[in-house]
This record gives C-alpha cells, structure tokens and sequence, in this order.
C-alpha cells in the first residue's frame, strides 16, 4: 500500500478510560482551574440516573448548575439560552453528558461563552474560531457517535428547518471519560444501533479519501473491539467489560474518522435521516455494506485488510486473498442479521423494514428520489473513493430498500 504524500493527524483530546473513571473529574477540574462547571444533558440521561452518578462522582456541585433541557436534535435557541445560564451564574467549565446532540450543544455553548457572542451562527463553518476555548469535560452515554474526540459540531436552527456545521480544532472537548456505568442503561436495540454507528465511522475511515496510516491504526483498533464486544454488549448489558470496550472501540473510531473523514454511508445516511426521521445509527448499519461494495473496486486492498481485524489470524490465512474483501461484507451483513433476532427484529437490515413509533413503515419506497436528491447537499460525498451523482445515490438506496446486494455491474466507475 503507498502512503499518501502528505497528511495531518490531530486528537489533543486527554483520555481517562476506566469502570470508575469518573471520579478522577475532581482532579481533572481543578488542573483546568475550574471550580464551577456547568453540566449539560437531557431528560433520557437525567432520568436514567446517569447525572446523578457524576455529581456523585465530581464532589459538590450546585445542583442548580444541572440542565437537562437538551433535545434529541441540537437546537440554537436552547444552545443561546445555556449560554445565558452559564454567564448568570458565573461558571468556568463545562461537563456535558449524553450522546451526540448533548456533546454538539455543549460545544455550541463553549463558542458562545467563551467568544462572548450574542449570535453563535456567527462562526459557523471552518476557521471561524481563532483561540482556544473554555475547559469542556465530555462524559459520553453512547458507545456511538465518538463526538468526545471529534472538532466538529451540528447545531439546528428549527425556525429556519436548517442544520449548520461548525469545525474547528478548538472544538475538541480537554477531557473525554469513558467510564462503563454510563453506557449500563442502554437497551440492546439502542446498543446495537448505536454500535453500528461507531461501526460505520471505523469502517469508512479505512477507505475514505483522507486516511492514512495513524487514521488506519485507530479505525482498524476500533474494528476489532465493536465486531468483538457488540454482540456481548447486546446478549448481556450489564457486562461492565464490554460496556468498556465498546466505549473505548467508539472513541477510537471517532479519533479515526474526524482525521480521514466519511463518505457514501454517511452521505446516504444523513439524508434518510432529514428526508424520513429514521435514526442516525440505524441508517449506519443498513448502509454500510452498500457503501462497501460500491467502493470496492476503487479500496479492495483496504476492505480486505479490515477481515484480519474482524475474523482473526486464522480466518484471514484461510480465505484466499481475491475473496477478502467480499468475506467482510458478508461479515457485516450477518452481524446485522445477529442484531435484528438479538433485538427482536428492531434493528432492520434494510430500508424497508424500518418502521417509524406508530409501527409503520418509515421509509416508503416513493421517497428514495427525495433522499437521493438530499444526498447531493451533503459534504459527505466529498471524501468518497468513488463519486456519486443522483442515479448513483437511488441505486443504492433502492438496493438497500429491498435488502439486496449491489449489482456492482452498475455502479459507474469513475
């Protein structure tokens, strides 16, 4: 394999991995010169008793200084109305804890308080921030999204139905804590939706046209401990060993993926999500063998070489070099099919069999061109082995939407 003739690699982010890792927060706090940290989560997590745990952890804090309002989309105008809280009372840190949109709207905050801004759309896109920002502690709750280790975020503007994207080395949280109790509660449907997430981020990262070689360890370390300790996590939620690992697996794939970027199963995935509802992770783990094969003839070398990480030593001496690639392909997919009868059908394996809260279907076939059409807006594609245009994006999501494999015969080799 050549290596590339230039690349960059950044993760500044500290690490505290550990079954009791939070209680090093104290400690952590106060080498930030932070005494009055402000934690941001939202309901699911308050109500799971999981901030309970890191105020316990974190010694005395102003149960005033606790804000659950975040919601399931990363909102503008609650990220203005924190900001507000955290100035009214003085604060000098921030802890967020929960998944992605927590982690999103707590670095939306930072930008704000840190900038002294009254408008945070002001340093939307790349470059905006010139200087570092206040201390950010990030606590995840998902084994998924890798948001703890990555300098981007997406924050939602619902009254203008618009998502804007900041980026920005300064955005990295100081401090991410993986600690198994935090991931305990998960149900194994959320688990494995969530673990196919961080699945997509490691996978892509192998292919995608910005990795390189410190990219690939991480993303390849990440393959390894999600393909092993997913379905433990899933069969058995309280084993606090594979709750770890898949924590940690989910940071590594996110260190991976924020330096060599995503392409088709992101690009898809997001527009499905803002076409149809269907959630991020479940669009993950339905697209990622799709974007598989339609990128194998540009990244055979670098698919196949994901098989030793995933199948061991063994099997990968046994499968004959030509048939590498397609052996981990087969591989994700039965993983899939393991998650949907470990889940009790919940986690769909094609397009079709999502069904929205009321038990109907989510993504009606009709809607195929408007995802597509969404698809062609998104950066995404940008760091595709192989282009896509519009005909390229429905083939893929009709192939998807059946459950069938790729006719790899169609896809326009650029």
């Amino acid at each position: 394999m050549l290596l590339p003739d230039y690349y960059e690699f950044c993760c500044r982010v500290k690490l505290i991995a550990g079954h009791d890792a939070l209680e090093k927060i104290p400690e952590l706090l106060a080498a930030k010169g932070a005494r009055k940290p402000l934690i941001i989560t939202d309901k699911g997590v308050a109500g799971a008793g999981l901030v309970d745990i890191v105020s316990r952890a974190a010694g005395k804090l102003d149960p005033n200084l606790v804000n659950d309002s975040v919601p399931p989309d990363s909102d503008l105008k609650v990220v203005h109305e924190l900001a507000k809280l955290y100035q009214e009372n003085a604060c000098d840190a921030l802890i967020a804890v929960g998944g992605g949109s927590v982690m999103d709207t707590a670095k939306g905050v930072n930008i704000v308080v840190s900038e002294n801004a009254t408008d945070l759309m002001a340093f939307s896109g790349v470059g905006a921030l010139k200087r570092p920002l206040k201390p950010l502690v990030a606590v995840p709750t998902t084994a998924g999204t890798g948001s703890e280790v990555t300098q981007v975020a997406v924050i939602k503007d619902h009254d203008k139905h618009l998502k804007m994207a900041f980026g920005s080395y300064f955005l990295l949280p100081d401090i991410a804590i993986l600690d198994s109790r935090m991931t305990l509660t998960m149900p194994p449907f959320i688990t494995a939706m969530t673990g196919m997430d961080a699945m997509s981020h490691a996978v892509e990262a192998c292919y995608c046209l910005q990795k390189n070689p410190l990219s690939d360890a991480h993303a390849l370390a990440a393959v390894s401990l999600l393909y092993a300790y997913l379905p433990q996590a899933v069969n058995n939620p309280s084993d606090r060993d594979a709750r770890l690992s898949m924590a940690i697996g989910a940071c590594l794939a996110g260190m991976a993926f924020s330096n060599s970027m995503v392409g088709l199963v992101h690009n898809l995935g997001h527009a499905t999500g803002s076409v149809c509802g269907v959630p991020h992770g479940l669009c993950m783990a339905i697209l990622l063998p799709y974007g598989l094969e339609y990128n194998l003839h540009k990244r055979e070398e670098a698919i196949a070489g994901l098989l030793l990480s995933m199948a061991g030593p063994h099997i990968y001496k046994e499968t004959p070099e030509e048939q590498r690639a397609q052996k981990v392909i087969s591989l994700i997919r039965k993983l899939n099919d393991d998650l949907h009868a470990k889940t009790g059908g919940r986690h769909a394996r094609s397009l079709s069999e999502v069904k929205d809260r009321d038990g109907k279907p989510a993504v009606p076939r009709e809607a195929l061109p408007q995802i597509a059409q969404a698809a062609l807006l998104d950066g995404a594609s940008v760091y595709n082995p192989e282009e896509t245009d519009y005909e390229d994006n429905l083939m893929v999501l009709e192939a998807a939407w059946e459950g069938k494999p790729l006719d790899r015969a169609k896809v326009k080799k650029g």
